[in-house]
């Protein structure tokens, strides 16, 4: 009787084992070349000699800068090393701003040296600047304040930013960076300090872009270091009058065309569908550009290139994107996205990697119901990992948002960002803040997410739009 159960329970089980495959689109033999994908990976992957060679041999790679130039060429040199079947190039054109010099001082009560350095799209100011300082807590704060009331002033806003594992705590720092001068000159302030977007006690600055709004004075914009925002904050809490001598020497000077570069392992049954993967190339000019985003580049290129390792590529063709110029704009991910928007049904699934160089710890996706069979059994391949299927949130990333409103489906491998912005955007980006076992981690995720998402049967499909209230 007993072993009767146990055949009927055999039986029962092969039985439902198409039905499941038949859900996710995905046989056991896919399943396995994923889970060898993975585990030939957390083996010793090439993701951090990626990363090393494009720090050490390019470094920093501003967009519009001769650096970048050279960036695009390692590229196709990497990717065709690499063994990717096409490499190719994808034009980006936009406005170059350049950083030139700066340097700022307490010239009263207390005088002594600042460290700062310009917000990415500041104008200069005209020589030496001096002005009294007055402080804000937020930019809430700044807003609330008669315009007008700060004619002949600098305006200081001396917002911290928490620390969060998800990096949640850089949404409400960083729209400060982004739109602080214009509230500021709409205020009459000659020129905006802020405290640096960062989680760290460096006494090394955080830039990032800023904007200023249309028919606004552009007044120069620049970030303190955040001992230095704490130093000014002591001397003002003192009562007398802060006076700060301020030079910043930047601006735009003419437009320029750079590229995408983008390598691509072509599939065997469907190689006009694509699962795209990658990270932006550019970083800005004061670190070598390590984890922001040196590191999401050679995840992605190293995922790639062991898929394309496979004695059988998977149905669809994986493309690995390195975009242009993220950090001034977007402006590679909206040149993808613009030249690819009447093909976008043909993309699968994209992921991007811009969050460092941490460990994944979840895995989200903005696809269909009928997709989540596929994205479920994604999950399990990679949960050996220590990476959870979440049931809902995350987002497609920077350069891949664009896309996203033309119907591209996406995942998102968030990183344990926990000290990313200790390092983000400053000096400190260097290559020494990575450990190559965590990025050996990464490149199994990317992998198993990037085959199996182009091995299935099913088409993967985007999440619907949500409706607005």
């Amino acid at each position: 009787m007993e072993v009767s159960r146990q055949f009927t329970l055999l039986l029962f089980t092969a039985a439902c084992m198409p039905l499941l495959a038949n859900e996710s689109g995905l046989d056991a033999k896919a399943v396995r070349t994923a889970e060898g994908l993975r585990d030939t990976a957390m083996g010793g992957s090439k993701g951090y000699a990626i990363v090393e060679s494009l720090t050490t041999e390019v470094g920093p790679r501003m967009g519009g800068s001769e650096a970048y130039d050279r960036a695009t060429a390692w590229a196709q040199a990497k990717f065709k090393s690499l063994g990717y079947d096409k490499v190719w190039l994808q034009p980006v054109t936009f406005p170059v701003w350049q950083r030139r010099s700066e340097s700022a001082r307490v010239i009263s009560p207390f005088p002594q040296p600042l460290v700062l350095t310009a917000l990415g799209g500041s104008e200069s100011t005209p020589g030496d600047l001096r002005a009294e300082v007055v402080e804000f807590a937020d930019l809430e704060a700044l807003k609330a304040i008669p315009d007008g009331s700060l004619a002949g002033k600098i305006a200081f806003i001396n917002l911290k930013m928490l620390r969060a594992k998800d990096g949640s705590g850089y949404g409400p720092v960083s729209n400060v960076r982004r739109t602080g001068a214009s509230e500021a000159a709409r205020k009459g302030a000659s020129a905006l300090l802020i405290r640096s977007v960062g989680t760290d006690s460096d006494r090394l600055p955080h830039t990032g872009m800023m904007k200023y709004e249309d028919d606004i004075a552009k007044i120069p914009a620049a970030a303190l270091s955040v001992p230095d925002a704490d130093l000014l904050a002591n001397m003002l809490r003192r009562g007398k009058p802060v006076t700060v001598e301020m030079n910043i020497q930047a601006g735009f000077t003419g437009s320029k065309t750079e590229y995408n570069v983008i390598g691509e392992i072509t599939g065997r049954s469907k190689p006009e569908e694509v699962v795209i993967i990658g990270g932006h190339l550019d970083s800005w000019d004061l670190g070598t550009g390590a984890i922001d985003d040196g590191a999401g580049v050679a995840i992605t290129m190293a995922a790639g290139a062991l898929i394309g390792d496979l004695k059988q590529a998977p149905k669809r063709s994986i493309r690995v994107i390195a975009f242009a110029n993220e950090e001034q704009g977007l402006l590679g991910g909206k040149a993808y996205a613009e030249a690819m928007k009447g093909q976008m049904d043909k993309h699968q699934l994209g992921a991007e990697s811009d969050f460092g160089a941490g460990r994944i710890y979840a895995f989200y996706a903005g696809v269909s119901a009928e997709s989540r069979p596929v994205i479920e059994q994604i999950g399990k391949v990679l949960a050996p990992l220590g990476i959870a299927l979440q049931a809902s949130g995350g987002s497609a990333g920077p350069d891949l948002g664009p896309s996203v409103p033309y119907g591209l489906p996406w995942a998102e491998l968030q990183q344990d960002g926990t000290d990313y912005f200790d390092y983000h955007h400053t000096a400190n980006d260097t290559l020494d803040k990575i450990n190559a076992k965590d990025l050996d981690q990464q490149v199994a995720a990317y992998a198993v997410l990037a085959y199996l998402a182009a091995e299935t049967d099913k088409d993967i499909r985007p999440e619907p739009p949500k409706a607005e209230k």
